[in-house]
């Protein structure tokens, strides 16, 4: 696969290739708020920022449990936020969290990877 190749393609969110590494393309999450509020580029950026405000204290909340059942209510509530969004790959994660290991740091660094790639792809 090329760099920049699109690996998935089903529409909601897929991973690209791209030096050597897979990032989540926020092109979904654009999709989806785009069929949501048509044009209003304003109400777009105010709802991208919502979801990335709720992820990513999901994310937070999902880092510092130090129980089993904060860390099943953190990963439930992030799936739940990307599931509004329509963001698969990130409801995935979060189900991976949900069925893993309370406090795997390999899933929480994927899932802050993917909110990365996010923050990255605002503008």
């Amino acid at each position: 696969m090329d760099a920049g190749e699109s690996c998935g393609g089903n529409g909601v969110l897929t991973l690209v290739a791209y030096a050597g590494r897979m990032v989540y393309d926020p092109g979904a999450l654009n999709a989806s708020l785009a069929a949501a509020v048509g044009t209003d580029g304003d109400l777009m950026a105010e709802l991208r920022a919502a979801f990335l405000e709720s992820a990513e204290r999901q994310a937070d909340l999902l880092a510092r449990a130090r129980c089993d059942a904060n860390w099943t209510i953190a990963a439930s509530r992030l799936k739940s936020v990307a599931a509004s969004f329509g963001v698969t790959g990130l409801m995935d994660l979060a189900e991976e969290a949900l069925t893993g290991a309370p406090s795997d740091p390999v899933i929480l660094r994927r899932i802050q990877a993917a909110l990365t790639d996010f923050r990255g792809n605002a503008a």
